[in-house]
């Protein structure tokens, strides 16, 4: 029966507390689908008990006592068995450890009924009560429904590139560095990078980016993502049963086992009430004992414990915090825990990283400025020599910009600073301007930091040859999230290492005022811990250096769930996607998602404030109180599900690259 009201009737994952596993449960490209109500076997006992009741009343009308009596007697057996023997079992074996449950007080309720000889109150209140707690259980797994069918993107087989030719496997059984083989409109298995062919691939299941993505050989590809017209020959880089797409599902079904502010409020006031209850019922049932009239009072009683039951004020938050986040991971957003869920409709602040957040972390050289008796292929040239043994983003622009290159030899890295070595006999060192003294070219460095540009000097033989100014583009839909943000009332800041003058210009771009530059990963992690203080604050960032910032957070949230393992798991949300454009959309997700949750305990409350004194006073019978208790808890699963259709457009098309102008003039620039 109900997992909140009742209890859980099945063990849950050791690791997680949060259910079982998802790849061991349900393999990829399988998930259990929700049947039709009219063919759910649980729905099976309740509606027998329902009928009966109703036969019962029937007879009674046409005066058979003796039938309707019997009708009553199995109508109430049949509703029973669905929530008696597990309230019983739990009660005697202490698996609730120490907490009454709500189907408890149904089963004293219901004996005492019978007792008094009200046999047909009995049975409405097993019926009523199961069919309430069974379309609660319902509506619970439809919640996590829309989160299991994201494994459906996974194909159930995958073809595999053999030595001895093509061979077809079930998609579970990839392994990573396997080949595998993708025609034009078929999904791909698992993670992979593109070895052969060119294509492009709808991801929009996956990321919630609308437009289908161009890939090549080199490029990396996501488990679920549907190949376009051409055939794709990839390397897995993830097993079947082990990848994005299933750790999105995995993260997503433990949500629900971390609760949030108004979980644990709702559990507040609902453990202490089930033994308040009962107490207050057997006082009451005591009062008519002193008076003289035990019978009334016991049935008062009866009815004070049904009416008293919180049992929606139990289901209150769950059944919207479940349903809000299978919904968001639609959306391309993973949320880990409910608390993460409720503190995001809180944000008021969101910082950003520049590089990789706001940018697209793929600069590219826009501006090159030479000393006298320098051209601009000599000065790229030697810079990409020395940089070609480099793995920093800004050593892949300059090299990608060299038309022709030397062979640099004794290279050698300084961290933080740039590199040495030799080209074509002559001593060269590239770096950034704090490091390397641009000289007479100092005007036009200053000149390409303050236009945004990340600026490299080089020096051959002691001399300043020229400096480079390569531009990490802003995204297209930078400007538009953050004016929509402000719009939404939320404060923005950007959060980088990058030198001022550049961080400036990019935030000026982007529309962000405050700007904190030249940040540490400790210094980013103080600045957000004082935000944090003044008010909720959310931190975006992709890199490992983000890590600290976004564990700091009230809310952290990742660029990319493929990304960064270590802001993967600092963070409290990650997006599968990189649309700037998803974090409004999130965090009004959220907001509307709490309103739900403060409606329904505030719902379920109301119920117990109302029921209570007329139940006290007889004004309502058992069957009356059975009736409007139940529906009110239908009422506040059906609010909960609303969580699960959030209120926005989908998402614009990515808007077009921004054209890039070379800039003149001075500036300063750190390497990053």
């Amino acid at each position: 029966m109900s997992r909140e009201c009742c209890g859980p009737d099945q063990p849950v994952d050791a690791r997680s507390g949060a259910g079982p596993v998802p790849g061991e449960e349900h393999p990829p490209g399988e998930h259990e689908e929700l049947a039709p109500w009219w063919r759910d076997r649980a729905l099976a006992l309740p509606l027998v008990s329902g009928l009966l009741w109703v036969t019962g009343l029937l007879l009674g009308w046409l005066g058979l006592e003796l039938s309707a009596l019997i009708a009553h007697i199995m109508g109430l057996a049949a509703g029973a068995w669905t929530f008696a023997p597990g309230a019983i079992r739990r009660l005697v074996a202490g698996q609730g450890r120490g907490r009454l449950g709500v189907g408890l007080l149904m089963v004293i309720a219901a004996i005492g009924a019978v007792l008094l000889g009200h046999v047909g109150e009995a049975a409405a209140l097993a019926f009523l009560f199961s069919i309430a707690e069974t379309l609660e259980d319902r509506a619970m797994d439809r919640a996590k429904q829309g989160l299991r069918a994201l494994l459906s993107l996974i194909p159930a087989t995958a073809r595999v590139s053999r030595l001895d030719g093509e061979q077809v496997v079930p998609a579970a059984e990839v392994r990573e560095m396997d080949i595998l083989v993708v025609g034009a409109g078929e999904r791909i298995a698992t993670d992979a990078v593109v070895v052969t062919g060119r294509s492009w691939l709808d991801t929009s299941p996956i990321t919630g980016e609308s437009t289908p993505v161009e890939v090549g050989s080199g490029d990396h590809v996501l488990a679920g993502s549907v190949n376009g017209s051409g055939t794709l020959t990839v390397e897995a880089t993830a097993d079947g049963r082990d990848n994005s797409l299933t750790q999105i599902v995995r993260l997503v079904e433990q949500a629900h086992a971390a609760k949030g502010e108004r979980a644990r409020l709702a559990d507040r006031i609902a453990r202490p009430l089930v033994p308040l209850v009962l107490i207050a019922a057997a006082i009451v049932a005591a009062f008519g004992f002193v008076i003289g009239d035990p019978n009334t009072w016991i049935e008062r009683a009866l009815v004070v414990l049904v009416a008293a039951s919180p049992c929606a004020l139990a289901i209150a938050v769950p059944v919207t915090v479940i349903s809000a986040i299978g919904s968001a991971s639609r959306l391309g957003v993973v949320i880990k825990s409910g608390v993460a869920f409720e503190q995001l409709g809180t944000i008021s602040t969101v910082a950003f990283d520049k590089t990789g957040t706001l940018t697209r972390n793929q600069p590219r050289v826009v501006a090159v400025h030479t000393t006298a008796g320098r051209s601009r292929d000599d000065v790229l040239g030697m810079a990409a020599a020395l940089e070609a043994a480099s793995s920093h983003p800004l050593a892949e622009a300059i090299t990608a910009a060299a038309p022709a290159r030397s062979t640099a030899t004794e290279v050698q890295e300084h961290p933080g600073h740039g590199l040495t070595g030799t080209v074509a006999g002559q001593a060269v060192r590239v770096g950034s301007p704090r490091w390397v003294d641009p000289g007479p070219l100092a005007e036009q460095a200053r000149s390409l930091a303050a236009a945004g540009m990340s600026v490299v000097v080089v020096e051959a033989d002691g001399r300043p040859a020229g400096v480079i100014g390569a531009r990490d583009e802003l995204r297209p839909e930078a400007a538009e999230t953050i004016a929509s943000l402000h719009g939404y009332g939320v404060t923005t800041v950007m959060l980088t290492g990058d030198n001022t003058l550049t961080a400036k210009a990019i935030a000026e771009q982007a529309g962000i005022v405050q700007v904190h530059a030249e940040q540490l990963p400790a210094d980013k992690a103080a600045h957000i811990q004082r935000l944090t203080d003044a008010a909720p604050t959310a931190m975006i960032g992709d890199g490992i250096n983000d890590a600290p910032a976004l564990a700091s957070a009230t809310v952290g949230i990742a660029m990319g769930v493929t990304g960064s393992a270590a802001a993967i798991e600092s963070a409290d949300v990650a997006f599968t996607g990189t649309d700037l454009r998803l974090i409004p959309a999130a965090l009004a997700h959220a907001r509307r998602g709490r309103r739900i949750m403060t409606g329904n305990i505030a719902l379920a409350l109301a119920i117990i404030i109302v029921l209570f004194p007329l139940a006290l006073l007889g004004v309502l019978g058992l069957a009356a109180v059975v009736l409007v208790h139940e529906i009110a808890e239908v009422v506040v699963i059906a609010n909960g599900l609303r969580a699960a259709r959030p209120r926005h457009r989908a998402l614009p098309a990515p808007l077009p690259d921004r054209p890039t102008t070379p800039a003149t003039g001075p500036a300063e620039a750190v390497r990053q």
